[in-house]
């Protein structure tokens, strides 16, 4: 499953390690976290690139359950949340 990075025509994977990425982050709206809707929104509507940065599971979930946000963006030392299931985590068992 890969995200559309912005209005850029590329597309990119959910979840990406920090510093192991290849898309540039200074063309994309960085954030901590998704609790800011409006600045989410304007930037997808401004088709600019949302990246979430998290260190946790949830934090992904949460990041990966807004239509706005391209990808999550997590620590090379948190590279174990590449590997979660996100389906069971959305939806459960």
């Amino acid at each position: 499953m890969r995200r559309w990075f912005g209005a850029s025509g590329r597309r990119v994977g959910p979840i990406v390690v920090e510093g192991e990425h290849d898309f540039p982050l200074e063309d994309a709206l960085l954030v901590d976290d998704v609790g800011d809707l409006a600045a989410l929104r304007r930037a997808f509507d401004d088709g600019k690139a949302v990246v979430v940065r998290a260190d946790n599971a949830e934090d992904v979930v949460a990041g990966l359950a807004r239509p706005e946000v391209s990808c999550v963006l997590v620590p090379a030392d948190k590279r174990e949340l590449l590997d979660l299931d996100l389906v069971e985590l959305t939806y459960g068992p």
